[in-house]
């Protein structure tokens, strides 16, 4: 365990030094800002804590069933008060004290005459002197007691209560597992969407700070075409609506570009952050199938995996409602530390009658839960195969859509080209020439704006399908086009 702690301080502290050296270059790849938020962040190191209580949660009961041993002490004080019968006593010794002066008064005095009336003399002061011994003795009992005992009890039967129980720790310590994975998904998910972004927004930038350079040096000439008298004022003043249109473009995309990079530097609890190295990218080709996906989502995805154990959950629950009827049995022994010890030992049995609970609705409400859980398990299976169908013809979309804005591009390069040949021919106007200009830049902007729609498709699919772990693999996919100002 030592060596565990201390093997992942080790790589802690090496994803630091890593990470304090992109920042200090003011750069970041998207690996190196996975590898942080995974291990540095709020949420992980929550999620963490909460996965290392719910196994010692379970760790603590699987002693459940063992012999239960109790050291004793029992301190008391007691009074009471008893009246000793003493009727019968005094019978007894009055008989017994006659019969045997009667017989000595025999042997003594033989067939006398006397002898009846000695006896009856006799006779008359025994009962006299027995009768002042009272009827009954009133009797005080008073003591102070200190009694060490070790007890043990031993379940030997509970319906399956134990046993259930360790059940419902264990299966949650598993569940808490796959909500730190879960946490982990949805982690890469957001640093995609925010890291992407950012990376569209300066794309976007580019795209626009090249638009108004080319409008810039468009204004320029005509500026000089109108002073040699090519054109007209009028023709001058469109290049200059289209010059301030490009210039409160720019205001806009460098706004929204200093946004998406505060974002991504709060997410990583940063402020140093300026530059990424990860661009935009289109895989030509799809990795896997449909079907394929569709098939294998069930063992793959976090989501579903929870939902079953949930439902175990709920079976597990029956079982501890249905073992509070039945009957529990118990060994038990007592052994005591006094000077004069004692012990016992015994089986005992116990089956309650009335509680004041109403154990079939009970039982009857964990079936309806587990009930409950089936029917919510199967119903976000259809999401997800839903979500997993949506978001691969996405991607498929936009691939096919990258191959067209490719071409379209350079269509684009060269109308541009002719256009502005044409304009100093005077054979083009100028809003012909502002036209061509504008497409290309939109073309570069919607060529970054398909690429960071098919990046987060993708990431779409692999959360759906419960391997977005994997999404670092399709960035140096052979046959891949990246997007690069």
């Amino acid at each position: 365990m030592k060596h565990f702690k201390q093997q992942s301080k080790f790589i802690l502290l090496a994803i630091t030094i890593l990470y304090n050296a992109a920042t200090c270059a003011q750069t970041l790849s998207y690996i190196q800002a996975e590898q942080y938020i995974l291990h540095n962040s709020y949420s992980t190191q929550a999620s963490q804590a909460l996965q290392q209580a719910s196994q010692l949660e379970a760790t603590a009961l699987k002693g459940l069933g063992l012999p239960r041993v109790d050291l004793n002490v029992r301190a008391y004080t007691y009074h009471q008060e008893l009246e000793v019968p003493l009727g019968g006593i005094k019978n007894n010794l009055e008989q017994t004290l006659s019969n045997n002066v009667n017989q000595k008064v025999d042997q003594w005095l033989g067939d006398s005459s006397n002898t009846a009336v000695i006896k009856d003399g006799i006779g008359k002061s025994i009962q006299e002197g027995v009768g002042l011994i009272p009827n009954a003795y009133q009797l005080n009992l008073d003591n102070q007691v200190v009694q060490p005992t070790i007890s043990m009890m031993i379940p030997l039967y509970t319906g399956g209560f134990i046993s259930s129980t360790k059940e419902v720790a264990q299966i949650n310590a598993d569940r808490q597992q796959l909500n730190d994975q879960q946490q982990q998904d949805l982690q890469r998910f957001e640093l995609i969407q925010v890291y992407f972004n950012s990376q569209l927004q300066q794309q976007l930038l580019a795209a626009s700070q090249y638009n108004l350079k080319a409008i810039q040096g468009h204004y320029q000439n005509a500026l000089k075409l109108e002073q040699q008298g090519f054109i007209s004022k009028g023709q001058r003043m469109q290049f200059e609506v289209a010059k301030n249109n490009a210039e409160r473009g720019l205001q806009n995309s460098e706004a929204n570009y200093s946004s998406s990079l505060f974002q991504l530097n709060n997410l990583l609890q940063s402020s140093q952050i300026k530059d990424l190295s990860t661009p935009l990218f289109v895989n030509k080709t799809p990795s896997t199938s449909l079907n394929a996906l569709l098939k294998s989502y069930p063992e793959q995805s976090v989501l579903i995996r929870k939902m079953q154990k949930d439902i175990q959950l709920a079976n597990a629950q029956v079982k501890i409602k249905s073992a509070a009827t039945k009957p529990n049995v118990f060994a038990f022994g007592e052994y005591g530390l006094e000077d004069n010890p004692h012990w016992i030992v015994g089986v005992a049995a116990r089956y309650n009658l009335f509680s004041g609970v109403d154990h079939k609705k009970s039982i009857q409400a964990a079936e309806l839960q587990r009930y409950a859980t089936e029917l919510m398990t199967a119903r976000s299976k259809q999401e997800i195969e839903t979500l997993i169908y949506k978001s691969y013809s996405e991607m498929l979309t936009a691939q096919q859509s990258d191959i067209l804005l490719q071409q379209n591009l350079k269509a684009a390069v060269e109308n541009l080209r002719i256009q502005e040949l044409s304009f100093k021919e005077d054979m083009a106007t100028a809003n012909q020439v502002i036209d061509a200009q504008n497409m290309l830049s939109g073309l570069k902007a919607e060529m970054a704006l398909n690429a960071y729609k098919y990046v987060m498709s993708l990431a779409t699919l692999l959360h759906s399908h419960g391997s977005i772990d994997q999404f670092s693999e399709y960035l140096t996919q052979p046959n891949t086009h990246y997007i690069n100002s």
